[in-house]
């Protein structure tokens, strides 16, 4: 801040600007702020967390382990982990995709590529359940054909993977698409001119410039598939042991009174939330550091 007041007031205005009473804060503005900010993580994020820790782990770790070795806890986290294994690459290769039609090219129909990405966020994950239970289920538009060929969409493995992937589908595009606008076609353009091929100028050329943005897309899309609840609750038949993923599974044993295994396997949730939030700051600080080093040379 103190550069930029300097480099457009000069240095004496700057320091008189900044010791002007008139342009700072009192202190019990900032402490107020400061106060209320912290009362709102320690009461809806912190204190729920650790209310789930405490409950998993009130009887024991004994109770606890077997929660989570539970054959239909094991498979409800097989499933989550099936799931996100498939959707997660899916997006990748149709977000980068998206996003580089977006950012470099002018066709027509591409305010509507836009809304369509962005469609995901506006619909209710129910309602995107409910449209591929009418679509494939069976008597949906196409759920006769799959059933005369024996195939299984609705209640089993692909409506909980196609559910995942609507759910999830715009993070990466969305992460792309305005780095790659801020970025321009500069490079690429140059690059084609050189006698590059599309693959030598996406792999040299536009990945690592993306690379950040890139793989923070995915750590998010990542942590949207592994807790989608509500278009993959429509959608899986609530199978025990067969269509439940970790939410589903969460829920089912919670009405059934089980607390302890219901909030074990939320611990489990928990922790894969934290390690994604860590790779998420830890990516953060990369990208940071990046930048910094790119300006020190540019300097």
């Amino acid at each position: 801040m103190a550069a930029t007041i300097s480099l457009h007031l000069g240095p004496a205005h700057a320091d008189r600007y900044e010791n002007n009473p008139a342009t700072r804060e009192t202190p019990w503005v900032k402490w107020t702020v400061i106060g209320i900010s912290l009362a709102f993580f320690a009461l809806f994020l912190l204190l729920p967390l650790v209310v789930v820790f405490y409950e998993a782990l009130r009887k024991g770790w004994d109770a606890y382990l077997a929660a989570l070795v539970d054959p239909d806890a094991l498979s409800s986290v097989r499933l989550t982990l099936l799931a996100a294994a498939i959707s997660v690459p899916l997006n990748l290769v149709f977000g980068v995709a998206a996003a580089w039609a977006i950012a470099k090219f002018d066709f027509p129909g591409k305010s509507f590529l836009i809304t369509l990405i962005d469609l995901p966020f506006s619909v209710s994950p129910v309602v995107a359940g409910l449209i591929f239970v009418l679509v494939f289920g069976r008597t949906g538009w196409l759920g006769p054909w799959f059933i005369e060929n024996d195939m299984k969409v609705v209640f089993a493995v692909p409506g909980i993977v196609l559910a995942t992937i609507f759910v999830t589908f715009p993070f990466v595009a969305r992460e792309l698409i305005p780095l790659m606008e801020a970025q321009g076609r500069d490079e690429e353009e140059a690059s084609t001119v050189l006698g590059a091929s599309g693959w030598q100028t996406f792999w040299h050329v536009t990945l690592p410039n993306i690379k950040w943005g890139l793989i923070y897309g995915v750590i998010l899309c990542n942590a949207r598939a592994m807790g989608e609840f509500g278009a993959v609750s429509v959608v899986s038949g609530h199978i025990r042991g067969e269509t439940n993923t970790m939410p589903l599974h969460v829920e089912i044993i919670y009405s059934e009174y089980k607390f302890a295994a219901a909030f074990a396997v939320a611990s489990l949730l928990a922790i894969l939330a934290l390690l994604t939030l860590l790779v998420k700051t830890w990516i953060e600080w990369r990208a940071a550091r990046a930048r910094d080093e790119e300006a020190a040379e540019g300097s």
